[in-house]
């Protein structure tokens, strides 16, 4: 039995849903296994997706934790003005 809100019972994104096709996003199986896992470039397994196993979902982690991957951002003045900052010549 589907969990899915009665407003969405039977309609993926608007189209109708097959039986037993409870994928939202309309991806079938053969797309999912040609993925590559990002770590080690082994098949993604489902159960691990994206990656291929729970080490290499541990290894991607380690790095989010250990601040190998940083989103970057840009640091702006604390000016409590809204004013750009002064030229600095």
């Amino acid at each position: 039995m589907c969990a899915c809100p009665s407003a969405f019972a039977g309609t993926t994104l608007g189209l109708p849903n097959r039986l037993g096709n409870h994928d939202i996003f309309g991806m079938n199986e053969a797309a999912t296994s040609t993925k590559k896992c990002p770590i080690c470039g082994k098949p993604a397994e489902e159960r691990f997706r994206p990656f291929c196993s729970k080490r290499c979902a541990d290894v991607d982690l380690n790095r989010w934790l250990s601040g190998v991957y940083a989103v970057p951002v840009i640091e702006q003045d604390e000016s409590s003005d809204g004013d750009p900052p002064p030229d600095r010549a």
